[in-house]
């Protein structure tokens, strides 16, 4: 009889825990995401012409960029840890990597349709500043995330 009424409540916790890790995940993308449109608003220098057709563009990578890096990779790269690729069959393990290459071509083609339209709002000398900029935001996150670690 307990355990008809434990078991409801554990799994009751166990969901809301998950869903407020995820909660926690988004809110810290989001606060990321917003640092680096400051960051890179300013490196920039965009006029609000570029800016206004500049954003859209960005944006619209940048969140199919995360889907396919972080949400098809993840998939990916769970059933490859020690136990599980030890496991795999040949035949598994030749779908896996069909999928993965996959999604490195969609990476790819991503990429190149995102510069073909970079190239038609932003002068090259712009985009360079982008790369540049983008690498300049990751090593100041980077940096920002060790020493938070070296803290705790």
């Amino acid at each position: 009889m307990k355990i008809k009424i434990i078991l409801p409540i554990l799994l009751f916790l166990v969901s809301f825990s998950f869903y407020a890790q995820n909660e926690k995940n988004d809110e810290k993308r989001e606060k990321i995401k917003a640092f680096k449109v400051s960051f890179l608003t300013t490196e920039l220098e965009l006029t609000q012409a570029e800016a206004e057709k500049f954003w859209p563009i960005y944006n619209a990578f940048d969140d199919k960029q995360y889907e396919l890096r972080h949400e098809k990779m993840k998939t990916y790269l769970r059933k490859m840890n020690d136990e599980n690729v030890n496991s795999l069959s040949e035949k598994e393990a030749a779908t896996l990597l069909s999928q993965i290459e996959s999604t490195d071509k969609e990476l790819y083609f991503l990429r190149e349709k995102y510069m073909s339209n970079l190239k038609k709002v932003l002068s090259a000398k712009k985009i360079l500043k982008l790369k540049k900029s983008e690498d300049d935001f990751n090593r100041k996150l980077l940096k920002q995330y060790k020493e938070k670690a070296g803290k705790n």
